[in-house]
């Protein structure tokens, strides 16, 4: 029997109607999809633009009723004797559609996890929110979840739909303020983004999914269903030899790259290596140079290039510029099967302000603050993280975890620490606001450090993070028990900074400024340091590393060679923004590839190979590693003679048994019969000579030396050395 439309009306309020046709409703399941009345099974679509629609059994394709317009807009209606399964055909002018109906499914979240999610510890965001490819009662689709606790409509649009907002309006999950949708008939590669009426009826441009993982790369800005399927992964020793790596008592060599611009074909328009190129390119290099880690900034989505990743927006997306996220897992699996651990620089101090992303994103200062002298960042132009909200700190604890379960990346570097440390970083007086003691520190950021690391440490034993803070704030490295922020390591930007004035120093100067290579040692155990010469240095004209070393092209060269020398020798682990290692002259452009053919030159060559030989040394001698992190293993033998710009360090072994002396003449002054204090009697071997002539240098020096009985340096026994000018020379004791 067919109903009248005035019939299928019944029970439905017009004003209710006329609101979900114009996207204005907030409860579309309160009209849409089957409903009881009077004992009959009423069904009601929105199609805006559709011809016609049948209703029709989903094993047979019988008719089951023909749906009736009940609203111009496009909203049909059909009654059925009981409520049972069914499907939509749907006459499209120019195509017949047969899906499920969205609106027939249940509720899609369990309560367990929307209580999680107010909590801010629901940990698996990425699999809960956002789209997920999945079958429900037999049906594949997509279930789209998103966080807007404001909105009064929030609908999920894409190619599926026309990106009309009117078609697919979600259901409000009130009591954590999470919308949600199954769609039937799409899957993995479907483009799509949340379109969002605020509170206050105004309709916001369409947004982007704070939780995609998977996006369209810049400049397209939306979102990709990714798919469910695991990746099957080949790194399961690496995985269980891990925790041995995380303690940081071996050594750590890493090589930190922007993928954009490492490479690029210039015979295919410049473009950039894709994640399958650079495993095939990149791990072979890193694995021939002894690197034992490689460092990638950011690489989760973000719209602007000239941010080098650092303005992402895409947390558990990683960027579709170089591939898919398989393609990326598969970069990392490569990469453990090379012995190379992946670190990747992970962002959670601020964001940018593009209406399609974060920034008020449901017409409210949802994830940032809402009063600017927290909430926005001068210098960079971007909004801050509101980490005095669960959710927020749920939603960067579980970007955290993506990258470290999901694709299984050995450690984050975490950028910008010091802006979030402290409410006063890079604002003058009356532009910030105190914390409830009247002080300048971000308790909320302090907690959330604390509570990220123990997070980490706690569900993923093989990983381990790297703080970037620029300041003396205590306890960085420390454990949350013991009143520190839990991060495993920490730049030493102090140490950078010092050195590098050093060496821009004219050599003739260097003896005024001495402490400046020396004062490293005064805390290098007040935490467990990275030495980095990072790309920051190599940018907004400061000029290459080479750039910066005096004198003509060969004194540049040998000055680069002796730094390196000197950095290789340090406690502390080891970082080198790519093209420091082939002695790139000109400073890093992000829109343009390594001087690569510097490398037809025996200088940059050498350069090269003496970063392979300073890692493999230190992969392969225990006495380089031990006093990166314990100052038994480290003593000043030459730590005063500023006169002559000479330094000496002895490292040594646990035991004590082994010992390498390395000493750095920092002039041009070829030094002969240089008298050395050493604690072991017997044959000194030179494993390692930055002026050798391998690498560019003039081949000064010893090969291998005995001690004699002549005391030097309050020791019994000393070395009588040859110091090549402008080098860094390292001596293994051999018994």
């Amino acid at each position: 029997m067919i109903m009248e439309p005035s019939e299928l009306m019944a029970g439905l309020d017009r004003d209710a109607l006329q609101a979900l046709a114009d996207g204005r409703h907030g409860d579309p399941f309160a009209i849409l999809g089957p409903h009881s009345w009077n004992g009959r099974a009423i069904v009601r679509a929105i199609l805006p633009g559709a011809v016609g629609v049948e209703l029709v059994e989903p094993g047979s394709n019988a008719v089951l009723a023909r749906m009736q317009p009940i609203h111009q807009v496009g909203i049909f209606a059909a009654a059925l004797d009981t409520i049972g399964r069914y499907r939509l055909r749907i006459q499209w002018p120019e195509d017949v559609q047969e899906t499920e109906d969205p609106y027939s499914f249940g509720l899609l979240l369990g309560d367990l996890d929307l209580h999680l999610i107010g909590q801010g510890t629901h940990y698996d965001l990425g699999r809960t929110l956002g789209a997920r490819a999945m079958d429900i009662d037999g049906v594949s689709g997509v279930r789209f979840s998103v966080w807007a606790p404001n909105a009064r409509r929030v609908s999920v649009v894409g190619d599926f739909n026309a990106w009309d907002g009117r078609r697919h309006p979600m259901r409000l999950r009130a009591q954590s303020g999470v919308w949600e949708l199954f769609v039937p008939r799409i899957g993995p590669g479907d483009r799509y983004k949340f379109e969002i009426l605020d509170r206050n009826g105004v309709l916001l441009p369409q947004k982007a999914d704070p939780v995609a993982r998977a996006s369209e790369a810049a400049p397209a800005t939306a979102s990709i269903v990714a798919s469910s399927a695991p990746f099957q992964w080949t790194d399961d020793d690496w995985m269980r030899s891990a925790p041995e790596r995380r303690s940081g008592e071996g050594a750590m060599s890493v090589y930190e790259v922007h993928l954009g611009s490492w490479l690029r074909i210039a015979e295919e328009n410049n473009r950039s290596l894709d994640w399958i190129e650079l495993s095939q390119r990149l791990i072979p290099y890193a694995e021939r140079l002894g690197f034992t880690h490689i460092e990638l900034l950011p690489i989760m989505e973000h719209p602007f290039g000239g941010s080098w990743g650092y303005q992402p927006l895409g947390l558990f997306a990683p960027t579709g510029r170089f591939g898919t996220p398989e393609d990326f897992a598969y970069f990392v699996d490569r990469c453990h099967a090379a012995g190379i651990g992946v670190i990747l620089d992970w962002v959670p101090a601020h964001f940018p302000t593009d209406v399609w992303g974060l920034a008020r994103f449901d017409g409210t200062a949802l994830y940032e603050h809402e009063d600017p002298r927290e909430g926005f960042h001068k210098d960079w132009n971007t909004l801050i993280y509101n980490l005095g909200r669960n959710e927020v700190k749920g939603f960067l604890i579980a970007s955290a975890m993506e990258w470290l379960e999901h694709f299984h990346v050995d450690a984050l570097r975490v950028d910008a620490v010091a802006s979030m440390l402290y409410r006063d970083y890079s604002r003058n007086a009356g532009e910030w606001i105190p914390n409830q003691y009247g002080g300048r520190e971000n308790l909320e950021s302090v907690e959330f450090f604390k509570h990220l690391n123990s997070i980490i440490h706690q569900r993923c034993p093989h990983a381990f993070t790297v703080a970037e803070e620029s300041t003396a704030w205590p306890g960085v490295t420390k454990p949350p028990e013991e009143g520190g922020l839990g991060f495993d390591f920490k730049w030493n930007m102090g140490w950078m900074h010092d050195t590098l004035e050093y060496m821009e120093k004219e050599p003739v100067y260097r003896r005024y400024h001495h402490g400046m290579l020396t004062f490293g040692m005064v805390y290098a155990y007040s935490e467990r340091f990275v030495l980095p010469l990072s790309h920051d240095e190599v940018v907004h004209g400061k000029g290459s590393l080479l750039g910066k070393m005096p004198g003509d092209h060969w004194q540049k060269h040998a000055n680069l060679r002796a730094y390196f020398g000197f950095m290789w020798a340090h406690p502390g682990k080891k970082l080198l923004f790519m093209g420091g290692e082939i002695g790139q002259p000109t400073e890093w452009n992000h829109d343009a590839s390594l001087h690569w053919d510097l490398l037809d030159h025996p200088e940059h060559a050498g350069v090269q190979r003496l970063i392979g030989d300073l890692n493999r040394i230190y992969a392969s001698e225990p006495a380089l590693q031990h006093g990166d992190l314990h100052p038994d293993g480290f003593q000043w033998v030459v730590g005063d003679d500023a006169e002559n710009s000479v330094f000496g360090m002895l490292r040594t072994t646990a035991d004590q048994n082994g010992a390498i002396l390395t000493i750095s003449n920092m002039t041009p002054v070829l030094r002969e019969g240089y008298r050395v204090g050493v604690p072991k009697p017997g044959r000194w071997q030179v494993i390692l000579n930055s002026d050798a002539g391998i690498y560019g240098g003039s081949n000064a020096g010893n090969s291998e030396v005995w001690t004699e009985a002549v005391s030097a340096h309050g020791r019994d026994h000393s070395l009588l050395l040859t110091l090549p000018p402008l080098a860094t020379i390292y001596l293994k004791w051999m018994g």
